[in-house]
């Protein structure tokens, strides 16, 4: 479609996932877009590059496998043209059964091919008022400026709800003992892409002692009033001062996993080799270069987690090449301020997507820009917005979000809880989750047909 020279441009403030996302699909549907984005002219405490849609936290967009939610919101959003996923499955790294992708090319691809689109035009700037007219998308992430925040706080008349949301160290493959670390995927499930670093009972119980005596980071002022963890998103240490074996039954779960060198893991005497307790590392990058701490998100003083990291077994002479951070994530009480196509009730020409509105997670972020994206094109076309079947992973996401509870809202992932039941029950787990994944791409293909199809124009 092409757009009018006179038609008034959308404006998307904020390109991270959702705004990137946002972004394109308001472009390809021949409307014009200003993406404002303030880096580099003013940095976030989280993000290192001027490139859209940084991944801050992991590289990972979660389980491949259609029937795990991440996998089922992977395929919607393939299928109804997200650009974020398509880059992601472009920029894929090995992880197992995990879509990881190499986070450096995959942000500058982005923003390669949004900025060569003719009908975006990018303002490098801070945005500190929401416009008033006009339409316009809020994507501005878990770091919204202070200014942009008052003034989002000033129009919804409410104050924010506030978590912690931390990152994994990343370390040089090179520097990774790999005679101790071993190749292996739980239960020789998929590609053997984790390198694991197993420790028995003895070296574990010293790194728990450690990790638990280790000096945290001190807050920023701006983080100081509200040090509330996500529970999706502990540090390791906050995990472990829990309890010595919090972290056994999390990120150093052992089940599993076996070195493969030391022979069959079913025979009887290679039982004791079993180790007490496992920290995984997944690939950052296509050549094999850099390798996370997956789980080990921390606010740990930088010199602590190298002391500490470095009692890990293979991980003695191990090169950091980004320390684990955290930072304050701040998200609207969307189900008293949003309705499911992520318009605000009190001004329809304004909407919102991603971690602002209260969704956990990279894909959850995306699929909120495609459907406020969408939602905008079409209410600048005259169209009725849309709202996604709630038998869709992201349809039972944005359905969840603009209708639960506002007194304990929470972020939510995406997850099979939040579906709607089947009409008959299967018990087993696994199967039930591939008859929710069967339901939702054929709804999902039934209302592409009949809702995203070309529609006359509204009076």
């Amino acid at each position: 479609m092409t757009a009018s020279s006179c038609q008034t441009p959308i404006h998307v403030i904020g390109a991270g996932l959702a705004g990137t996302e946002a972004a394109w699909q308001i472009a390809q549907a021949g409307i014009p877009v200003i993406l404002h984005e303030m880096r580099p002219v003013r940095r976030s405490p989280a993000h290192h590059s001027q490139y859209f849609a940084e991944l801050v936290c992991s590289n990972s967009f979660g389980a491949m496998a259609t029937d795990r939610a991440a996998g089922l919101l992977h395929e919607e959003l393939r299928q109804l043209g997200s650009i974020v996923i398509g880059q992601a499955d472009h920029h894929a790294v090995p992880a197992g059964g995990a879509l990881a992708v190499d986070r450096a090319m995959f942000s500058q691809g982005l923003t390669e091919t949004l900025v060569a689109h003719p009908l975006i035009e990018l303002r490098r700037e801070a945005v500190a008022e929401i416009p008033t007219e006009g339409i316009v998308v809020l994507t501005t992430g878990p770091l919204t400026s202070p200014e942009l925040a008052e003034d989002l706080q000033r129009f919804t008349g409410q104050d924010y709800c506030s978590f912690f949301d931390a990152a994994s160290p990343i370390i040089v493959g090179d520097s990774i003992d790999q005679n101790v670390a071993f190749l292996a995927s739980r239960y020789d499930r998929g590609e053997a892409a984790y390198l694991n670093c197993p420790l028995d009972k003895a070296q574990y119980q010293a790194f728990y002692q450690a990790l638990c005596a280790a000096e945290q980071a001190e807050l920023k002022d701006f983080e100081r009033d509200s040090a509330t963890f996500f529970e999706g998103c502990l540090p390791i240490e906050e995990q472990a001062r829990r309890g010595e074996e919090t972290m056994r039954y999390g990120p150093l779960k052992p089940v599993g996993l076996f070195d493969a060198r030391h022979g069959d893991f079913k025979a009887p005497e290679n039982q004791a080799k079993r180790p007490y307790a496992v920290v995984q590392l997944r690939q950052e990058d296509k050549a094999g270069q850099l390798w996370n701490m997956v789980g080990f998100q921390t606010n740990l003083r930088w010199g602590e987690q190298q002391r500490v990291f470095r009692m890990i077994p293979g991980l003695e002479r191990a090169e950091f090449v980004r320390m684990g951070v955290m930072h304050r994530n701040t998200f609207i009480n969307a189900p008293t301020l949003l309705g499911p196509t992520l318009q605000f009730h009190k001004r329809p020409t304004l909407l919102a997507a991603g971690q602002l509105v209260g969704t956990e997670g990279y894909t959850a972020a995306t699929a909120g820009g495609w459907l406020a994206g969408t939602n905008a094109a079409r209410l600048a076309q005259g169209r009725e917005p849309v709202t996604l079947p709630p038998t869709l992973m992201s349809g039972a996401l944005f359905e969840f979000i603009s209708s639960a509870a506002p007194k304990h809202f929470q972020p939510m992932p995406p997850n099979f809880g939040i579906i709607p039941p089947l009409d008959s029950r299967v018990r087993n787990k696994r199967e039930r989750y591939g008859v929710y994944r069967d339901r939702a791409l054929a709804d999902l293909a039934t209302w592409k047909a009949q809702v995203l199809a070309p529609q006359p124009v509204l009076a």
